[in-house]
């Protein structure tokens, strides 16, 4: 998978996620598979049990199906899914 900013408007229900920052400690070091996703949380499924994640409070890493791993802040991510796809990326270079 070719890492880009446009990742952001990438489908994230289905793939790994893990936290690995978050100013909430229960948070840190959570992870699972991505199950649902809403305007400002996501879904997680691990051992048996969902947690929801607040997306703006955490830093996520991704595992793609390639197995390709991709940190995102989750402030980037903060937006109902279909409308990521409509968001313009500033690009920083």
């Amino acid at each position: 998978m070719k890492i880009t900013p446009d990742i952001i408007r990438y489908e994230f229900i289905g793939s790994g996620a893990e936290i690995t920052r978050s100013p909430h400690g229960g948070y840190v070091g959570l992870g699972g598979i991505v199950v649902g996703e809403t305007k400002n949380t996501f879904t997680l499924i691990s051992e048996g049990q969902t947690k929801n994640v607040i997306k703006e409070q955490a830093v996520f890493n991704f595992k793609f199906g390639d197995g390709t791993i991709v940190e995102i802040d989750g402030k980037l991510l903060v937006g109902r899914p279909e409308d990521r796809l409509k968001k313009s990326i500033k690009r920083l270079w």
